[in-house]
């Protein structure tokens, strides 16, 4: 069963650009911290993933599709599930709201490594806990 994980951010000054819209690099920052969070929720914290596991996650590739700015004030809804789990590699699709607005849609790609930036494979565990948020 699907399940999607939903974490809430809203937009500050610093967020926003000249026009007072939503920097757009800024989705990245959303949406990185959306991950952090999700990892916290099933219970996997990035610094015991490195000092018991010596794994660890970095961005291999990231696309994203702007459909509608936010401002400042907004509080937008970031969504995540996962399309693929690989062996060593996990594509997400992460989403940000406002309300019913689909505001920014992101494919990001992360690799697990180790702390030599070697690929290794995601631990059995971490591997456990991500199978719920497979589409």
């Amino acid at each position: 069963m699907l399940s999607e994980f939903t974490w809430e951010v809203r937009i500050y000054y610093e967020d926003t650009d000249a026009g007072g819209i939503v920097y757009y690099a800024n989705y990245l920052k959303f949406f990185e911290r959306a991950r952090t969070e999700w990892l916290r929720a099933i219970g996997v914290g990035q610094q015991q993933l490195l000092e018991e596991h010596d794994a660890m996650f970095v961005v291999k590739n990231v696309s994203a599709d702007y459909h509608a700015p936010a401002k400042l004030d907004d509080v937008l809804n970031l969504t995540l599930v996962i399309e693929k789990l690989g062996r060593a590699s996990v594509v997400f699709r992460q989403q940000a709201w406002r309300g019913t607005t689909l505001l920014n849609t992101a494919h990001v790609k992360v690799g697990c490594v180790d702390s030599a930036l070697r690929p290794r494979a995601l631990p059995d565990d971490v591997i456990a806990g991500m199978r719920a948020y497979v589409v």
